[in-house]
Parts: structure tokens; sequence; C-alpha cells
């Protein structure tokens, strides 16, 4: 979409429209349908007598590796740790170089401090957000062992590019596939393209727990089995649901990573609805289109980009680019609209990564989406009407900002 022209003078204290609020996320509605079937998964685990690393999160992960088509799913306490995790079970070793986009959640490049490594940002592409191939060719160093894309909003980054480039330089490909349960690349569900990936399940997610809780998939069996050790404090073996595995001896030095059990309850409850709110997902996003396109001071709505591959785009957020989006989300806000700003800041700006030098301008591309990316509110509870009131309150604001 061509950005359109706009001359906006914006309202200091913009009034307040009466009207119900539109919560950024909710799923209230979803959990009183799907509630009979986690209850039921629940007393499961209350009968079972082990609530953390038992038999229901082995059940999850025998079920999420049949609806990806992975090998193994690792299931873990958050999406944060399972790229640690990933990270130090692919082979990381301390002070390893990994690639990592200027735009991102923070626990991208964190993820790489935390496994012993050292992330080196790259550009990203504009229109998908996600990692840019010519710039980690740009940015690669001898040191430099491990790449990772990052599949943000609704597609996944350019995996032909980005595994050919790794391949010419001797990359390891992991991938922050948090976002992007359902994603698809030539049927290869996201993470399953390079030596691994991670899913996040943040109550806000596609497939969302009731709290933290988070996943690796992975086709190898050497880093599956580590990854299992790593999350259990290290100790190797079936640990799964067997109390005696509490005192077997350390082979790694590992950390407490485990899934608790209710997690694992939720996500079965809500994995068998999980096409039916992808599809719910896909046309709230088409409503939100038609409704904002030619909208002025909108820069940008979300584009898939073509590929060569088929890659089953999937709507976890819908995210505009604005003229004035600080302004437009607070005007959002005045009427009870929740938005989120997906990224305010770019990587290499965060403070702590203040020590690697880099200064404003160093990735123009990350940096812009950072001062114009606005996230409206879509998930499988939203309903047309609330997304016409969305809609109705960002025309609203160009016209009460329009000199």
């Amino acid at each position: 979409m061509q950005p359109t022209s706009l001359t906006v003078s914006v309202p200091c204290e913009p009034s307040a429209a009466p009207g119900p609020p539109v919560p950024f996320f909710s799923q209230a509605a979803s959990f009183e349908r799907i509630w009979p079937e986690v209850e039921r998964h629940l007393v499961d685990v209350a009968r079972s007598g082990k609530y953390s690393h038992g038999r229901k999160v082995a059940e999850f992960e025998r079920a999420l590796a049949g609806y990806t088509g992975a090998r193994h799913a690792v299931a873990v306490n958050s999406g944060t740790d399972a790229l640690v995790l990933l990270l130090r079970a692919a082979g990381l070793r301390p002070g390893d170089e990994v690639i990592v986009p200027a735009f991102s959640f923070v626990a991208s490049a964190t993820s790489v401090v935390l496994a012993g490594g050292r992330p080196v940002f790259a550009d990203i592409d504009p229109v998908s957000y996600a990692l840019a191939p010519e710039s980690v060719a740009a940015v690669a160093t001898p040191r430099t062992r491990f790449v990772m894309p990052v599949h943000l909003f609704c597609q996944m980054a350019d995996m032909d590019a980005l595994t050919a480039v790794a391949a010419e330089r001797g990359l390891t490909v992991v991938e922050d596939s948090a976002e992007a349960i359902g994603m698809r690349w030539n049927g290869r569900h996201a993470g399953l393209l390079g030596a691994g990936g991670v899913l996040s399940f943040f109550p806000a997610k596609t497939l969302g727990a009731l709290g933290d809780a988070g996943a690796v998939l992975t086709d190898d069996d050497g880093i599956a089995e580590t990854v299992a050790a790593l999350r259990h404090h290290g100790r190797f073996g079936p640990t799964l649901g067997d109390f005696r595995r509490i005192s077997t001896e350390t082979a790694v030095s590992g950390q407490n990573s485990k899934m608790d059990d209710v997690q694992a309850a939720v996500l079965l409850a809500k994995l068998a609805g999980l096409p039916a709110g992808v599809a719910r997902r896909a046309e709230l996003a088409a409503a939100y289109t038609e409704r904002l396109t030619d909208v002025p001071g909108i820069r940008r709505l979300p584009t898939v980009v073509a590929r060569d591959a088929d890659t089953g785009p999937v709507y976890y957020v819908y995210v505009i680019e604005a003229d004035h989006r600080d302004e437009l989300a607070r005007f959002l806000d005045l009427r009870g609209i929740g938005t989120e700003t997906y990224y305010p800041v770019p990587l290499h700006r965060q403070p702590c990564f203040a020590g690697l030098g880099h200064a404003d301008g160093s990735f123009p591309h990350a940096e812009a989406a950072c001062r114009h990316t606005l996230a409206l509110p879509l998930h499988p509870d939203l309903t047309l009407d609330q997304v016409e009131t969305v809609c109705d309150a960002i025309r609203a604001f160009t016209r009460e900002g329009t000199a």
C-alpha cells in the first residue's frame, strides 16, 4: 500500500466519544466456550499428584508435535527460555556471534546473551519486518556462527534466501518462531527449517496459556535430548512424570525451565480449536484491511510478501503504520480502544546493548518501523462491530486532526 499524504494538527486532548471499550486482547468468551474441556484436563492434573513436568505436559508435547509435524516438541516455561536452551543445545559457545534483526521483542537478543553469545544486529525488510538477507551478509564476521530469523506478526521471514546465506557462510539457523504457530513454508512448520525453533504460549499469542509457557521444536534428536535435559537442571533421561528422576546425576549445568501441567492442560484444550481461531483471525484482518485501505495518514497495512514458496500466513497481530502513531494511540486509548506498540525502541538502541556502540541510523528500516508501527485489537473473541468501532475511531482521528 502506498503512503497517502496528510497534514495533521493533532489536538492535545481529543474529546472522548462514548461507547463500549474494545480491549486489545480478551479470551473470556473463548474460555467460557471451552471450559468443559479445560476442566477435564485440570481434573486429570489434580488427580495425577504431579503438577509440574508431569504426564499432562507429555500429552501436550505429543499433541503439539502432531500439529506442527515436528519430530520433537519439548515443552518449557516460556518462549524466552526456549530460545536460550535451543541456542545452548545447538552448540553456541561463549562469545559466538548470533545475527538478530534490530526490530523484534528484546528477548530475541537477550536470549543470545543469556546463552553466552553476542548479538549482532542486522536490518529488516520494511514490508515483512523480518530479517533482510542482504543485511545478514553485510554484518557477518568470522566470529559469526548463528543467524536467528524472527517471524513477526503474520508471516515468516524469507527462509529460502536466509538459509542460502547461512549455508554459504557456514551458519546455523535457529528460528525465533515464538509468534508463528500455524505458519508454514511449503508445508513445513515455522521452526523446522533450521536446527530448530521456538514457540511462545504467552496468553495473548495465537495459542496462549493462562500464564507463561513455551516450547522448542526440532527434528534433531540430539538437540531435543539436550533441551529436555537443560530444562530440568541438566538431567538426561525420561524425567517427565517421574519423581525418581529428581535424584539422578546432573550431566550438564541446566536450569529450572519446566512447564507446569496446569498450562499444558489449558493448551491441550485450546489446541483443538486452533485452526478455527486462525481462520477467525484471518477474517478479522480482512475486515480491517477493507475498512482502512486509503485512510489518510495510514502509511501501511499488513502486506503478505509474495514468495516462491507457499508461506501459510497467520495473523497473530494486525499491525499498521501511521504517520502520527503515538498521537493515534492516545486518541484511541481515550475512547477505550486498546493498542500496543510493536516495538517502540529498536534493539540496537536498547540501553542493555549500548556497549555495542550502534548509533541512530545504523539500521534505518528497523528504526522507521519503531516510529510508525501500531497493533490494533485482534483476537478470536473480537466482533466485526468492534472492528468497525476501531476503524471509525481511526477515521475520526484523521478528521479531527486535519488542518
